[in-house]
């Protein structure tokens, strides 16, 4: 850390996770913030917030850059307008995380230095990013489409190593892989579903010349085997394959990074909850604690006013008597003996989520939902819906509702370092979820 940045009693975002979207959540590390979708303009802008020579918001739909020149700004893409110098009588505030240096040697590739003299001031375009930004013509206004540029993460790579762990005796056989920097920060990445496996956008999150980077899949998902395997497959299962990962595959790191988003949040929670000791920050990503009410807003009740359509083809596959609970009416078909129904059942469950949980649906979500009966055994939609609706109707195999938010569970990571980012438009995990 920069000796210029005052030490902090919990760890900004910003020092615990310097080249992870959740580094730029907000200043308050403990507290959600409204993604709304903007990581890709929020990371190279804020690469360059290094001096604090600019002010940045707390939220995320805020961060505009400070100008006392705003003709300096480009013809092509207008220049937000100049911040008023504040009275120097007034007590200065301490910068915000989004404009605190980061720890030296750790830094976002893509960061360039502030100007250090008058004459670089001037030549340096007023908007951050300039090249970068989007027009934000009527196109880009529309919510039809995808935004090209909106929406970045880090280039592709490949993995430099990867293989399987077998867990419990070898019931469990454990996919995973290891990229970015061979001896680097350590980081795990913990996907959703459950069930739903990783993929090589996982590997996209992180700067590949910061961080080591693992990803696997739970068991019964991906690449992991056996397929779609229920038995023995429950949230504390999963967390001692996580520290057997740390251990075994990762390099034994005392502590690493652990990130996750939705289904993924709730088993970072867990995880952090059960191995504090071992957890040097958690980055969060639409949260989702597997509440009785966050299941039935989405699987019952609630989800169902803005996506109707979709619903009806999810709920009418089952029967009206027994509709009064969805997750156990599809439980009984998923784990049934009739293979045609819970073909169907697999699809009709993968395509409500596929169908709602993206303000832009992808253009295969569809065909994600339609397992063939061939590939029964490796399709996503099978690996899914089974393993999914299975730790649902068993509440996540939670002593309690509500056992991660508990006093006492949450006293046990009250000194990790974490950052929230939620999206205000999440249906499958809303914010409310976050707060």
């Amino acid at each position: 850390m920069s000796d210029e940045v005052p030490a902090q009693p919990y760890a900004t975002s910003a020092e615990a996770f310097p080249s992870a979207p959740g580094a730029y959540a907000g200043e308050n590390t403990h507290a959600p913030t409204a993604s709304g979708g903007a990581f890709s303009r929020l990371r190279k802008r804020l690469s360059l917030l290094g001096n604090g020579q600019r002010n940045a918001g707390s939220k995320v739909q805020n961060v505009q850059a400070a100008s006392d020149s705003p003709e300096e700004a480009s013809n092509e893409v207008p220049a937000p307008p100049a911040v008023p110098k504040k009275d120097s009588s007034v007590p200065k505030r301490k910068p915000s995380i989004m404009a605190r240096k980061a720890v030296p040697g750790s830094a976002d590739v893509r960061t360039t230095s502030a100007p250090k003299t008058a004459a670089a001031a001037v030549a340096q375009p007023n908007y951050l990013h300039q090249d970068h930004m989007p027009s934000y013509d009527e196109s880009a206004r529309s919510l039809s489409g995808p935004k090209t540029g909106l929406r970045e993460l880090y280039p592709p790579i490949e993995p430099y190593a990867s293989g399987t762990l077998e867990v419990d005796g070898g019931l469990h056989s454990i996919y995973w892989e290891l990229s970015g920097k061979k001896g680097g920060k350590p980081v795990v990445f913990m996907h959703g579903g459950p069930g739903g496996g990783t993929s090589g956008d996982d590997r996209r999150w992180f700067d590949p010349q910061v961080y080591q980077i693992l990803v696997f899949d739970q068991r019964g998902a991906g690449k992991s085997t056996p397929s779609a395997s229920l038995e023995k497959n429950d949230t504390w299962s999963l967390v001692d394959d996580i520290e057997k990962l740390r251990v075994h595959v990762a390099g034994a790191p005392d502590r690493w990074h652990v990130f996750g988003g939705s289904w993924g949040s709730t088993l970072a929670l867990s995880y952090a909850q059960t191995h504090p000791e071992r957890v040097s920050a958690l980055i969060l990503r639409g949260i989702f604690t597997l509440r009785r009410s966050e299941l039935a807003f989405f699987y019952q009740d609630g989800a169902s006013h803005l996506f109707p359509d979709l619903f009806d083809r999810y709920r009418d596959f089952i029967p009206e008597d027994e509709r009064g609970d969805l997750i156990a009416a599809y439980h009984r078909r998923l784990t049934g003996e009739d293979e045609a129904v819970k073909l169907e059942a697999a699809k009709r469950w993968s395509q409500w989520e596929d169908g709602t949980c993206k303000l832009y649906v992808q253009a295969d979500a569809i065909s994600k939902g339609d397992p063939d009966k061939r590939y029964l055994e490796e399709t996503y939609s099978w690996q899914f819906a089974r393993i999914e609706n299975h730790f649902f109707h068993n509440a996540g195999f939670f002593p309690s509702d509500g056992y991660l938010l508990s006093p006492g569970q949450l006293a046990k990571i009250a000194t990790i370092p974490m950052t929230i980012v939620q999206g205000r438009y999440d249906v499958v995990c809303p914010a409310t979820s976050g707060k």
